[in-house]
């Protein structure tokens, strides 16, 4: 396989051009930080990587935007905006080891997104190279831009099935006063959503309120119980009335509550690291959390605010009959993450429902004999 870094974008377009124009298949990648997600990548004669794209294009901390090309390191920008103040409150899985593309492409988001929204809500912008050779742009550096089509909501979470980000520009937010954690432990998963619920219909805003099962709180180093992590920023009267509403809660604060949002952030990618795990996403209506947390056959961390839950399974046969026993509970569930033992043709989408259908023409449009990054989303584009 030839391996090509692109030192710009225009290099970027070239290169898929004349990848294309020999019909070859293409691995489409930043620093190869999600090969475990979504699918394996299928073997390709050119390897593209984006990782030499990694400059910063403009930035003003007094307009809350940033402009940067797709192969800079995540944690480079995240430290970029810290200087100021300021973040992009996406909370990545693999954070320490992504790029800004990837995380754009696989529309990643974490803990926060309850408050914050994904990456097809922080991204106000981006420019793509096509396999045609031409560089297009969508968006721009102003947080309420509708000039054009909407090509960046495409865009993110494709994959890098449809085009190459060469650069992202985001919306940013200022980082708030303070931050900690209240941590609340149930006997059950019952009472566990019962006390989420509680915390949505009330007067409090946490940032993020994620739900361990007693085998993913043991694992992070807490009881074993379920537990109901509530996160919460502002100034120390917010914190303080954080704490009185939420009696009997510890908290952290500091570098063990950092800590502790890491290894929630880090949950999926950390499982997979092993080769016969298998993660699986789960969408589900809230009312169902408990339910859907009681099927789990190992660790689960669930968006208790979103909807959604990450399955460990012990290997990936196991994981694809959990699907169906999820999709028979009224889940929507891909299998998002595998290690390297799990078979390449494993069923990771069983039920992708009409969405497919589209998915698959605007495919077509972008790249009608299918040469960049095939089967990488869930095996199924």
């Amino acid at each position: 396989m030839q391996t090509l870094r692109p030192a710009t974008a225009k290099e970027m377009a070239e290169a898929l051009r004349a990848a294309a124009e020999k019909k070859q298949s293409i691995r489409l990648e930043g620093a190869g930080s999600k090969r475990r997600m979504g699918g394996p990548p299928a073997p390709a004669e050119v390897h593209l990587s984006a990782a030499a794209l990694d400059r910063l294009i403009g930035y003003d901390p007094r307009d809350l935007t940033i402009s940067v090309e797709a192969g800079m390191p995540w944690r480079v920008l995240t430290e970029t905006a810290a200087a100021h103040r300021q973040m992009i409150p996406l909370d990545p899985p693999g954070a320490a080891a992504a790029t800004v593309g990837g995380v754009v492409a696989a529309n990643c988001s974490g803990p926060r997104r309850r408050l914050y929204g994904a990456a097809r809500d922080q991204v106000i912008g981006v420019r793509a190279a096509t396999l045609d050779g031409a560089l297009i742009q969508s968006g721009g550096m102003v947080v309420k831009n509708v000039a054009g089509y909407d090509l960046q909501k495409l865009l993110t979470g494709s994959f890098g099935t449809l085009a190459a980000l060469v650069s992202v520009n985001f919306k940013l937010a200022p980082m708030p006063e303070a931050e900690a954690t209240f941590a609340l432990a149930y006997p059950s998963g019952e009472a566990a959503s019962a006390a989420c619920a509680q915390v949505l219909r009330g007067a409090l805003i946490p940032s993020a309120i994620e739900l361990l099962n007693p085998a993913a709180a043991a694992r992070f180093g807490l009881v074993e119980e379920y537990v109901l992590l509530v996160r919460a920023g502002g100034n120390s009267r917010v914190l303080d009335r954080f704490a009185r509403e939420l009696p009997g809660a510890s908290r952290l604060e500091g570098e063990e509550h950092a800590a502790l949002w890491r290894r929630v952030e880090d949950f999926a990618p950390d499982a997979a690291a092993r080769p016969e795990a298998a993660i699986v996403r789960a969408g589900f209506p809230m009312q169902s959390l408990a339910k859907v947390m009681a099927l789990a056959q190992g660790p689960a961390v669930a968006r208790a605010g979103n909807g959604l839950a990450w399955l460990e399974y012990p290997d990936a046969p196991s994981a694809a009959a959990g699907l169906h026993t999820l999709h028979a509970a009224g889940a929507r569930a891909p299998l998002e993450w595998t290690g390297d033992a799990a078979p390449a043709d494993l069923e990771r989408w069983p039920d992708p429902g009409p969405a497919l259908d589209a998915m698959r023409e605007v495919k077509k449009l972008f790249d009608p004999l299918g040469l960049l990054n095939p089967g990488r989303l869930h095996g199924r584009i």
